[in-house]
């Protein structure tokens, strides 16, 4: 097996969690890792969600800012797409639309 297959296989079965959900952007339907820490701010007086999905860079890494994606049934807009560790996954920052 070659090296690239072998890390295109272990990124399926990273994306085939139990907590992946179901994310598309265009014509692009993939499993994605969904975020959602909460934060409290402003001396709590606020509290603020970060929602972040990590994918394969080869399904939504050409995505960026302004760019829809739904994620589990929710449209939102991509804020910002970062590149994790070796390139081969993205982190992409989204806001409620």
């Amino acid at each position: 097996m070659a090296l690239a297959d072998f890390l295109a296989d272990d990124l399926a079965v990273a994306l085939d969690d139990p907590f992946a959900v179901s994310a598309t952007a265009g014509s692009t339907t993939a499993n994605v890792l969904l975020d959602m820490p909460g934060e409290v701010i402003a001396g709590g007086m606020v509290l603020s969600t970060d929602y972040t999905v990590t994918a394969k860079n080869s399904d939504f890494g050409s995505l960026v800012s302004g760019d829809s994606i739904t994620v589990d049934s929710i449209d939102y807009t991509v804020r910002e797409t970062r590149l994790v560790g070796d390139g081969l996954m993205v982190e992409i920052a989204l806001q409620k639309t």
